[in-house]
């Protein structure tokens, strides 16, 4: 989100620079595909690919499209060795992709803004760039924005195939070649949506770390004294639903949605995550013990469900590091959260 906010900044003030994308990578490199640094004209930069050598490189090759205005894709060896070695003991290889991004084109900004709109929806879509077919190309890469609302492929000048975007469902972005053309497909609002249920002294906690991580942050509790701005200055939106047989009213719940249950006490959980199971949410979490689990589970399978639907709740809930306080509690929590949506868990 920072980087597509300065990048369409710089151009709404007319600024041209060079942007620098990660593309790939294997073995140890210091930045994620995905990764942007933008280099600007007096050569100072805002984002970055993994510092040293690398970024020094990428920038004095980002010095010369300023001229040339052109497109290059690079490939270069984290050690001392090899095809375009740059001397870093990492002993990965990244792919980039360099681009000049020209402010006198208003088509460019119109892009970046449609980009910020779709983040800022917190809905599915998809940033697809067409790489050129060599190292060196004129112009910017051309760039499509896919959203998951029913339009087709074919309405932005891409191939006319769903398995086109069988990879893109992931949250990670990939490099994919159709038709013998090479597409770079970004995954958009892959950050997620944290549904916190229960506003009480673990609630809040988990909040400021949910944001503070990159979760957009919902928090939900029937107990105004709780569920206000001034215990919850950094969530997103707060949600006081008159009870919790009403929690997952007017939410927009999805495969990109992370539910963390931890209200007042068992029964409001068990009817919170009755609700959840409904759900298509890629994660559920619940507080307790493993006693309390268990009595929820039964009581919940005379309602319906099977051990098919508990498979998918984390009970209880966070990664097992030794916690016990409620700030110690909402770290291994959003460590948990943090490996589920990396697709680690």
């Amino acid at each position: 989100m920072a980087i597509f906010e300065s990048i369409g900044k710089l151009l709404k003030e007319g600024e041209s620079f060079v942007l620098a994308t990660i593309l790939s990578r294997c073995g140890s490199a210091p930045r994620d595909v995905g990764s942007r640094m933008i280099i600007r004209s007096d050569g100072t930069i805002i984002g970055t690919i993994g510092g040293g050598i690398l970024e020094a490189t990428v920038q004095k090759l980002a010095r010369e499209l300023f001229s040339s205005r052109k497109t290059l894709l690079r490939s270069f060896t984290l050690n001392r060795e090899g095809p375009a070695p740059i001397g870093m003991i990492c002993g990965g290889n990244v792919d980039f992709l360099l681009h000049f991004e020209d402010a006198s084109q208003p088509a460019r900004l119109k892009h970046y803004e449609d980009l910020l709109s779709a983040l800022n929806s917190r809905k599915r879509a998809w940033l697809i760039m067409r790489l050129p077919d060599g190292e060196v190309s004129e112009g910017a890469p051309a760039g499509y924005l896919f959203k998951d609302d029913g339009a087709s492929l074919e309405d932005q000048g891409l191939p006319p195939a769903k398995e086109f975007l069988v990879e893109a469902s992931s949250t990670q972005p990939v490099v994919l070649e159709f038709q013998g053309k090479r597409f770079f497909v970004e995954p958009l609002c892959s950050e997620g949506s944290a549904y916190i249920f229960g506003a009480g002294h673990i609630g809040q906690k988990l909040a400021q770390l949910t944001k503070f991580v990159g979760f957009h942050t919902v928090v939900l509790d029937d107990r105004e004294e709780f569920a206000n701005k001034e215990l919850l200055d950094s969530a997103d939106r707060i949600v006081v639903p008159r009870s919790f047989d009403e929690a997952m009213k007017d939410l927009n719940i999805d495969e990109e949605s992370y539910l963390v249950i931890v209200t007042r006490g068992h029964v409001h959980d068990k009817t919170v995550l009755g609700q959840a199971l409904r759900t298509r949410a890629r994660y559920i979490g619940m507080i307790g013990s493993r006693t309390k689990r268990d009595a929820t589970y039964e009581a919940l399978t005379k309602e319906g469900f099977t051990a098919g639907d508990f498979a998918r709740v984390h009970a209880p809930v966070g990664l097992s590091i030794g916690a016990e306080t409620p700030e110690e509690i909402a770290v291994s929590i959003v460590a948990e959260l943090i490996q589920a949506r990396a697709g680690k868990g």
